[in-house]
């Protein structure tokens, strides 16, 4: 466990002399859409020179190809989900307006998809809706424009799970992202 603890120290500060130890924030607040695996509109704000936060409320689809829950069979069905992501990064400066990030961040949410049941009149579809959570990463690159515009593209690797009384999906969740925010 001690090593462990010592290659998580060694990291980050490895990951902390990459940055520029004078590196100012691009900006206080920012707030924009993204594009990609999730759609969602963007908040980031800045708490100190190296930190900052960002929330995002989206929507994405999550595919359960392979996955079965505890009693009824799920594979292959997609479940539109509603989502807030909140991120903590550490952000620094690398070229003039280019700046890369790394972080941490999770999931909570609603999502929701129509299943055809079979039965002796055909197949009704039944509505199922279920609970989402879930933890991720976060690293990217952010440009920041002379204007008030700033560019990011990130990638989340995660965990999720879609849960109910009688559902219970473990899947890995991820996302890649491209964004644009008015900042200010």
């Amino acid at each position: 466990m001690k090593k462990v603890y010592i290659f998580i120290f060694t990291m980050v500060l490895f990951a902390g002399s990459i940055f520029s130890a004078q590196a100012q924030t691009p900006y206080k607040n920012g707030i924009g859409v993204s594009a990609g695996n999730m759609q969602a509109l963007t908040f980031k704000t800045f708490g100190g020179n190296h930190f900052a936060f960002q929330l995002d409320l989206g929507t994405k689809i999550v595919e359960t190809n392979g996955r079965f829950s505890k009693h009824l069979n799920f594979e292959g069905l997609d479940f539109w989900t509603l989502e807030l992501n909140p991120n903590f990064m550490f952000e620094g400066h690398f070229a003039k307006g280019l700046y890369g990030f790394v972080g941490l961040g999770a999931s909570i949410g609603y999502c929701w998809s129509g299943v055809a049941y079979s039965n002796w009149i055909g197949f009704p579809v039944v509505r199922e809706d279920l609970g989402k959570c879930g933890a991720n990463g976060i690293f990217g690159m952010e440009y920041k424009f002379n204007a008030p515009v700033a560019l990011q593209f990130d990638f989340r690797p995660g965990y999720g799970c879609l849960f109910a009384e009688h559902v219970d999906i473990h899947y890995f969740d991820w996302s890649v992202n491209l964004g644009v925010r008015y900042t200010f």
